[in-house]
């Protein structure tokens, strides 16, 4: 029995363990790149706080299939005006060609460019740099992504990790005293580091306080993936919420499978109809310290369609930087960070 609940010790410990290796990995990554966003934000006029915020999504914090096979950290596709190496990847379709580097120092170069000489995104540049919600939401009216959360994203990243420090530092508002970069310093070019294990499309997680992505969203109804949805704030009341809407209290906690509770535990989606089975967009990358249920809620699909659709069993749990499909049926199973074993649960409790 002793090695029962040994076991069982070490099943409930691991989320706590792979959410905080999530963070550390985002950490690291910042702490490897952050004098490159900063430098060239010197050069290009790109802030730094928004460079590291695409490094860390589009790559996976440096772990992505792509960003492993090719030194692309920013997702950046061939074009026509690319003479480059280049490498071949499912994207927002199969084997789409992307831009292939020597080093990653020339994945954020090209990025820089790609903005600075980029037509569509000129206006970006009339904006205050410190003004990170709007070239967040700029990048995505520009046309940079097809998420339609990616300006949120880009935010929460930003707001969660402090990168707003660094396009301060560029801007010479902030001093080398700052507690975020205490340390020893260092080179523009990152060393080489020895290969990763490469999975093939495996996305991100990100959690706050309260495990939910602190997202912003529009007061009263609105619709996610053509689901009618509100956005409740901590502490509000299931109850309120049914008797203003007119719904029974009991649908509430079944459109969002959630347990029944008298009130809010943190801010959250509330939907106001069953979610769909599939999802708007084709996949969803996981952020670090999302839950299954945090991106069934995020993408408004059922949590039991999000698990079929990619070969998960109750309790799996996809690594960080995984990519989650919302139409189709994935073609391959994916990694997993957790996977719960309800057996030796059950074992424990019955004794």
């Amino acid at each position: 029995m002793q090695k029962l609940r040994t076991i069982l010790f070490g099943f409930l410990f691991t989320p706590l363990l792979a959410a905080s290796q999530q963070s550390e990995q985002v950490k690291s990554y910042i702490n490897r790149y952050k004098d490159l966003a900063i430098e060239e934000m010197i050069r290009t006029g790109v802030p730094a706080a928004i460079t590291l915020a695409q490094g860390i999504h589009e790559s996976g914090a440096g772990n992505s299939d792509l960003a492993q096979r090719s030194n692309n950290h920013f997702g950046i596709k061939c074009k026509t005006s690319w003479t480059g190496e280049k490498v071949y990847h499912d994207d927002d379709a199969r084997g789409e060609c992307f831009r292939k580097y020597s080093a990653v120092i020339e994945s954020y170069k090209d990025h820089s460019d790609f903005l600075k000489t980029g037509q569509r995104y000129a206006f970006l540049f009339e904006l205050d740099p410190t003004d990170y919600a709007g070239w967040a939401n700029g990048l995505k009216k520009a046309g940079y992504a097809t998420n339609p959360r990616y300006p949120q994203v880009l935010i929460k990243l930003i707001e969660d990790y402090s990168l707003q420090e660094y396009t301060l530092i560029a801007l010479g508002d902030n001093g080398e005293d700052d507690p975020l970069l205490t340390g020893q310093k260092e080179t523009t070019k990152p060393a080489e580091e020895t290969p990763q294990e490469v999975v093939t499309d495996v996305p991100v997680e990100e959690k706050t306080n309260a495990g939910k992505p602190s997202l912003k969203y529009p007061e009263g109804i609105f619709y996610v993936n053509d689901t009618k949805v509100i956005f409740a704030k901590k502490g509000t009341s299931y109850f309120a919420i049914a008797s203003e809407y007119k719904i029974d209290l009991s649908k509430i906690f079944e459109f969002n499978e959630i347990s029944q509770a008298e009130f809010a535990l943190s801010d959250q989606l509330v939907y106001l109809q069953r979610k769909r089975k599939t999802g708007n967009e084709d996949y969803h990358i996981v952020l670090p310290g999302e839950t299954l249920h945090d991106i069934a809620q995020q993408e408004a699909i059922r949590l039991e369609s999000l698990q079929e659709l990619n070969w998960l069993n109750p309790g799996d749990m996809p690594a960080v930087g995984v990519r989650l499909s919302l139409k189709k049926k994935a073609t391959s199973t994916l990694k997993l960070a957790l996977k719960m074993i309800t057996l030796f649960f059950n074992l424990y409790r019955t004794g």
